[in-house]
């Protein structure tokens, strides 16, 4: 089962919406592919002598995610919980902002790429190269099948109370994922 965090929630709140989806695809590959590769290429090093940022990271990432939570909540029971025709667009800006904090403010995401594949990635002497390349492939797969299957959903939130039940699931998703954050803070 795929665990939806934070920037899928989004990617597929995008895919569903039909808005700038090429645009929040690319962004979401793009920055795992920088991730993997700053992972792969030993970030671990520089911030095991930068230890300040991952409190930062994670302080800035869980205020973040309250926040957006907070705003899918009060879509979620206002105005903006219609259907998608009838939603205002959002501008390419904005969605591209949203989308790069979700990404680059995200502890989880560090944790995801730069130390998980950058640590498994410690097993290929000689093929680190096709290593990480299979990783960002897998990461660009996921994030365009992700965003444009989402489509395929389009029939389900036809109706303005599946939109209202995926606001208030993104909104529990973002608030479980800033607590998370919080109380583990000590072992971050």
């Amino acid at each position: 089962m795929l665990p939806i965090g934070a920037q899928n929630a989004f990617v597929l709140r995008i895919g569903l919406r039909g808005e700038h989806v090429l645009a929040v695809c690319f962004t979401c590959a793009l920055s795992d592919a920088v991730l993997i590769l700053a992972g792969i290429s030993g970030f671990a090093q520089l911030s095991a002598r930068v230890p300040w940022a991952e409190t930062l990271l994670l302080y800035g990432g869980a205020a973040f995610l309250l926040a957006y939570g907070a705003r899918s909540f009060m879509a979620a029971f206002g105005s903006a919980s219609l259907r998608p025709s009838e939603a205002a667009p959002e501008s390419l800006r904005r969605v591209v902002l949203t989308c790069l904090a979700l990404t680059w403010l995200n502890p989880h995401v560090y944790l995801d790429t730069v130390v998980l594949i950058g640590s498994i990635s410690t097993q290929f002497d000689e093929g680190k190269g096709w290593f990480a390349a299979g990783a960002m492939l897998a990461s660009f797969t996921f994030f365009f099948s992700l965003g444009f299957g989402a489509r395929l959903l389009k029939p389900l939130f036809a109706q303005p109370v599946t939109w209202r039940v995926l606001d208030i699931a993104i909104g529990l998703i973002m608030w479980a994922t800033a607590a998370r954050l919080l109380l583990s803070e000590g072992s971050v």
